[in-house]
């Protein structure tokens, strides 16, 4: 296996691990709207973006088509905006658990898109991996769903706000990894900085909903609370989350770009139990045996086609 790719698999572990900090803000601000929660991250993403790209901003935008900030605006709002509101929705109705469970066949989405790419791993060859990827998913998710601690309406409206996010980081996942293969004289740091760009303009433009919608009621020490988690969020997982994902991008092909969305299921599932302070169940165990195994099978279907002449 070539050097670049073991680059790109741990830098799909990194961006997992950031990633999977996510999971745990809206549990850490409940006292704001999911809307609310996206609106703060990216604009403190956004903020942060302006801050880093402002002194090359002009070069940049001279080296992109009105089709590439088109794309921007299209990804900003399925990876981020959109992405973001409905994760924390379901979060906040459905839990942890079940959102990881949803979010966790992600990489069976992706994987099955990739596998049409020219040259790609045939996806009869990526089938064990998907199998496994799919038993580790139900596995983490089994409990919730089965004894469920809410009204079945509560519990619905967070299974569709969760199969909503699937759907809206599918459609993210496959297309930066397109817009990146194209665009290879911008860099994933560039890439990244100026989709926060975009994400923030978003984000300011949904004050007002959020505004009409939830009027301001929370005191001085909740406003502390959410600004914190807001700046953290985006640093860490937005800024340096993304920017280890878009390097991977660049580095892996669509079909193992796909199994590296398991790590942040995985690290979603390590920070819930470190909040829940619990040792994770036996259907939680072999999730992770699952999962992991699905990433292995998958990098090994990967190197045996690397290996194939011609």
């Amino acid at each position: 296996m070539k050097t670049g790719t073991h680059i790109g698999i741990l830098c799909g572990i990194g961006a997992g691990a950031l990633w999977g900090l996510v999971f745990l803000a809206p549990e850490l601000t409940r006292d704001f709207t999911p809307l609310q929660l996206a609106v703060g991250r990216y604009l403190a993403f956004g903020a942060v973006s302006a801050a880093l790209v402002a002194p090359r901003i002009r070069a940049l935008a001279a080296t992109l088509t009105r089709r590439d900030w088109l794309s921007l605006v299209w990804l900003a709002l399925a990876g981020n905006t959109l992405y973001y509101v409905l994760l924390a929705s379901a979060v906040q109705t459905g839990g942890i658990a079940m959102t990881s469970l949803v979010i966790g066949f992600l990489p069976v989405a992706v994987t099955i898109i990739g596998s049409r790419d020219r040259d790609a791993v045939p996806l009869r060859r990526l089938t064990p991996s998907l199998l496994l990827c799919a038993a580790g998913a139900i596995c983490i998710g089994w409990q919730a769903l089965a004894a469920p601690t809410g009204e079945f309406r509560t519990q619905l409206i967070g299974l569709l706000c969760a199969i909503g996010a699937l759907a809206s980081w599918t459609a993210y996942a496959v297309g930066n990894s397109r817009c990146l293969a194209r665009l290879g004289h911008v860099s994933v740091h560039d890439w990244n900085l100026l989709t926060g760009l975009v994400t923030g303009a978003q984000a300011v433009a949904l004050i007002p909903f959020t505004l009409l919608l939830e009027p301001i009621r929370h005191d001085p020490a909740a406003w502390l609370r959410f600004a914190g988690v807001s700046m953290a969020v985006a640093v860490f997982a937005s800024i340096l989350g993304n920017a280890l994902w878009n390097r991977m991008s660049r580095l892996l092909p669509l079909t193992l770009v796909g199994q590296m969305i398991l790590f942040e299921t995985l690290f979603a599932l390590i920070y819930g139990f470190i909040w829940e302070q619990r040792w994770p169940h036996a259907l939680e165990v072999a999730a992770f045996v699952l999962v992991v195994s699905s990433v292995l099978s998958c990098i090994a279907a990967h190197r045996r086609h690397a290996q194939l002449p011609g």
